[in-house]
């Protein structure tokens, strides 16, 4: 698959945040982003590094960063965005996601 026909795309803010985060890391080098269940909203965005990626993940690559999504949170991700923001309210990451219904105001818990 090419970037355009990615189901989830990551923003050029969001790559270069996962490579300077990982840049000091000796072995965790990928971002792997889950949904749990949990949360204000029912559900929760889950954020890990870890080394290797499993045999049915999603891999998203942007210059040079690595982006790992399972098959089960695939299915509430699709079509969403991972972008990083960095204003007066602070720094983190959002995921802009067409399925979400509501969400909260710490931005990593809502509801489809």
């Amino acid at each position: 698959m090419t970037t355009d026909t990615m189901p989830v795309s990551l923003t050029e803010s969001a790559a270069r945040r996962i490579a300077e985060i990982v840049a000091d890391e000796p072995v965790n080098k990928l971002l792997r982003i889950s949904v749990e269940g949990g949360g204000c909203s029912g559900f929760q965005y889950k954020f890990d590094l870890v080394a290797t990626p499993d045999s049915d993940d999603l891999v998203i690559e942007r210059s040079g960063a690595q982006v790992l999504i399972d098959p089960v949170s695939l299915n509430f991700l699709s079509g969403s965005e991972i972008d990083f923001i960095d204003d007066l309210m602070g720094s983190q990451f959002r995921i802009n996601n067409p399925h979400a219904t509501a969400s909260c105001g710490c931005g990593t818990s809502f509801a489809v």
